[in-house]
């Protein structure tokens, strides 16, 4: 039986803040669709960003703030919900523009678009400039979090934003940068802001790119989202320098944000002894060798052109980012190996990338060796470390456990996909690019270059794997659970 000291008037209070920050950000595509006469766009912005401004205002400033005990359960349900209604409000503008011709694929749009998965379900039709920017804007927010702004001004509302962060932290370990964690989340805004500022800059400099190209697509790269204005993707512009600038900064994204603030504090060893970030850049490098070699080998490609193909795409992938700037579904099959081994890894922990995480994939082959070693050592103590630190018990049952349940929860989804009778590469890449918030799959989806093929039902089961995916399982899985409705919670 549910505990009836749940918070709800301090939960309310919070979603009606979410909901009113989503209304500002509709008014943006708004006055766009508006100036550049997009009428059905407009049309569809006159309803929805009106109506999300006022019901979350209403919502937000005129219930009192609660100052009650907020604890763990309160702040996963408050992330859990958070997610499924952004998405729900932000299929709105796809849906009443006539874009989407019904509310599951505005629905499929918008989740894709708040949890930086990048992907779409409207076949033979590409999104106008508002609802591009629309979009461009939900990755841009999902990308950090709706939430980890919400948590800088939380002390305001009288509400400790710890237990929110603990439930939407993209990583094994919540670090706070400040004794404050809603002044660690406005560090983290400020350095996801000046990043983008810099690509906006950088990407503007390029002289092939116009500003609103280069907006949508430092949103939609600075977010690892990977939204493109054109349907080419970033092969349109034909521009190594772009190229470069946008990977560079979709690298800069999925690395751990604290380690920025480590640079600014001037505490730069932090940052250069970091084991993640050496690991994660070994693991690019090595990919980008051994896929220019396959390109070379296969298809007597230059080696400026191999090197060129396989940096983009296998940053694209190692960052879940999504791009695509070459054909990689007819890469020889040793390249498209070590691409999906990337969607697996994924980025750094405290980053906008996506899966697994560099962090536990180093742990695992460390608990891997360990198991080895004691095996030949049965009665030696061996201790599990990243560097010169010893990685607490506690965090490594933690890790194997998300492996395990991520492994389980792709198994499922494969099984669940394949019931519509579609291929097994396509069944298994779909599910891995939605839980991994990558958006990129093989077989038949790359083919055609969206899911439109997949049952309304499997659309909306796809929907809730992005956001299981971007909240890293747990955090959706456990609300579903009696244990987590009880007392003392």
């Amino acid at each position: 039986m549910p505990d009836i000291t749940i918070n709800y008037k301090a939960i309310a209070k919070i979603l009606g803040v979410i909901i009113f920050i989503l209304g500002i950000s509709m008014a943006i595509p708004w006055i766009y669709a508006e100036i550049t006469q997009d009428a059905a766009t407009a049309a569809g912005f006159r309803l929805c960003a009106p109506a999300t401004l006022f019901t979350g205002a209403l919502i937000a400033f005129c219930i009192k703030g609660q100052r009650a005990k907020f604890r763990s359960r309160e702040g996963y349900i408050v992330v859990a919900a958070c997610w499924v209604i952004a998405s729900l409000i932000g299929a709105f503008p796809y849906y009443l523009s006539g874009f989407a011709d019904n509310f599951i694929d505005a629905f499929f749009e918008s989740t894709s678009g708040f949890t930086t998965t990048g992907c779409t379900t409207i076949d033979n039709a590409f999104p106008t400039k508002s609802l591009l920017l629309w979009k461009a804007i939900s990755n841009w927010l999902g990308g950090m979090g709706i939430l980890v702004f919400v948590i800088s001004i939380l002390p305001a509302l009288g509400i400790n934003g710890q237990m929110i962060a603990r439930a939407e932290a993209p990583g094994p370990v919540l670090e706070k940068m400040t004794v404050r964690m809603s002044d660690s989340a406005k560090i983290l805004y400020l350095t996801y802001f000046t990043f983008s500022i810099a690509e906006f800059i950088l990407l503007m400099l390029s002289g092939k790119m116009p500003a609103f190209d280069a907006v949508v697509t430092t949103m939609g790269s600075i977010s690892t989202g990977g939204l493109s204005v054109h349907p080419e993707g970033i092969a349109y512009y034909d521009s190594i320098y772009i190229e470069i600038i946008i990977s560079v900064f979709c690298i800069l994204a999925s690395l751990n944000f604290v380690l920025y603030h480590y640079l600014v504090t001037k505490k730069a060893s932090y940052f250069i002894k970091d084991i993640e970030l050496r690991a994660y850049l070994i693991i690019i490098a090595a990919a980008v060798s051994l896929c220019t070699i396959g390109l070379m080998a296969a298809s007597n490609d230059s080696f400026g052109s191999a090197l060129r193909d396989s940096f983009f795409q296998v940053v694209s992938m190692a960052t879940t980012t999504g791009y695509t700037r070459s054909p990689y579904t007819i890469w020889p099959s040793a390249c498209q190996v070590i691409l999906l081994t990337l969607l697996f890894i994924g980025g750094c922990a405290a980053s906008t990338a996506g899966s697994i995480k560099v962090v536990r994939v180093l742990v695992m082959l460390k608990l891997i060796w360990r198991g080895c070693f004691k095996r030949i050592h049965p009665r030696s103590v061996v201790a599990v470390k990243l560097g010169d630190n010893a990685v607490s018990a506690p965090v490594v049952s933690g890790i194997t456990v998300f492996i395990l349940t991520y492994m389980m929860i792709l198994l499922l989804s494969s099984f669940l996909l394949s019931l519509q009778g579609l291929d097994m590469e396509t069944t298994i890449t779909t599910a891995l690019g939605m839980l991994s918030n990558t958006g990129t799959g093989f077989g038949e989806t790359a083919l055609i270059g969206n899911y439109s093929m997949f049952h309304p039902a499997l659309k909306l089961f796809l929907s809730a794997l992005m956001i299981v995916g971007r909240l890293e399982l747990f955090t959706i899985i456990i609300v579903f659970t009696s244990n987590f409705w009880g007392k003392d919670r």
